[in-house]
């Protein structure tokens, strides 16, 4: 009987050394990460296209019908040359009955003046009555309306003629024709583009990445395709809003600094930006935790392998990116996946980089 106490005492004696050598090693869960990394300039090889920066659809502001079009696509024109022009035979004969009707308002505002010139002079005799001046007045004050009214009509019937001739209203080439002659056209419906040639700028199409990496004082170098020893500088106009949907680009406009005339609207030119000192950090969405303070990132400390939330401040932000203003260090380890399973020193184990 006391052999068992004594044996049921040895195996709880061994049993932390068999818990301690059956149960599994700890080890740090591995995490997946990236380098911050500054991206300071536009990647090479983006082909751009010389483009009007002023391109107009032209139209008549009142319907007709076309009787010419000396313009064809390709020609180049002046301000004020003649591009289109509508029939202005009834807008003629409008223009005729309106002067006709100043005409017949000037003979009746003249009757109605001597009207009360002799009104006024005969109850200065003595010899009329005050209410027929009062009514020669009151005529001459309805004259004067209709003469007004008859001005206003020719007037409009003037630049209504005016406006059936179309004219270029700046320097630039035609790109297209819309309107044959003999077509009736509506209101405002367009008759020819017209490209103008005074300002010209490139347009390329990036990724939304690129795009937002582009600071907004940024300088560009532009060379020719045909021949790359023909280079300008650019610097950035403005970046479209919006991607487009096919490719989902992001549309940007660089205005040329002083072109050489070579760079002709529709030329093929090689884009790249110039170095700068300073670049942007781009991380994956991913990567950016929300917390009460604003946005955080998990920054690996290599040293020891553990991870640490820092405080950042987002410049810009894409479907799937964000741009670093603030916050982040070039070459820092920051933890893409898994962010909201991770404690503040926590140690973690070897990086999948992507």
């Amino acid at each position: 009987m006391k052999a068992i106490p004594i044996f049921l005492a040895g195996l709880l004696a061994a049993q932390p050394v068999l818990a301690e050598q059956t149960a599994p090693a700890d080890h740090p869960r591995p995490v997946v990460s990236v380098l911050a990394q500054t991206r300071a300039e536009l990647p090479s090889g983006y082909i751009g296209t010389v483009a009007a920066r002023i391109v107009s659809d032209l139209g008549f502001p009142l319907a007709g019908t076309l009787a010419e079009r000396p313009v064809e696509i390709g020609d180049v024109v002046a301000r004020g040359d003649l591009i289109a022009r509508l029939d202005p035979e009834e807008l003629e004969a409008d223009l005729r009955s309106a002067e006709a009707g100043v005409i017949v308002a000037r003979a009746q505002l003249r009757s109605a003046q001597d009207a009360v010139e002799r009104a006024r002079k005969l109850l200065e005799r003595g010899v009329g009555a005050k209410t027929r001046l009062e009514d020669a007045e009151r005529a001459l004050v309805a004259a004067q309306a209709r003469m007004d009214q008859a001005i206003a009509t020719r007037n409009r019937a003037s630049d209504l003629l005016n406006l059936a001739t179309l004219r270029a209203p700046q320097d630039g080439v035609v790109t297209a024709v819309l309107v044959e002659p003999g077509a009736a056209v509506s209101a405002g419906q367009p008759v020819v583009s017209l490209a103008g040639t005074g300002e010209r700028e490139i347009v390329i199409d990036v990724t939304e990445q690129d795009a937002a990496s582009i600071a907004s004082d940024a300088e560009f170098v532009a060379r020719l395709v045909v021949n790359p020893e023909i280079e300008t500088v650019a610097t950035l106009d403005r970046i479209d809003p919006v991607a487009a949907q096919t490719t989902r680009t992001r549309r940007v406009h660089l205005r040329l600094r002083e072109p050489d005339p070579a760079f002709r609207l529709g030329a093929l030119v090689q884009v790249s930006a110039r170095a700068r000192d300073e670049g942007r950090i781009i991380l994956p969405r991913t990567a950016v935790l929300e917390t009460a303070d604003g946005a955080a990132v998990w920054v690996v400390d290599r040293s020891d392998d553990r991870v640490h939330l820092t405080p950042v401040t987002i410049a810009a932000s894409g479907d799937d990116f964000v741009v670093i203003e603030t916050g982040l260090a070039p070459g820092a380890e920051v933890v893409t996946k898994g962010i909201h399973s991770l404690k503040d020193g926590q140690i973690v184990g070897p990086s999948y980089r992507k």
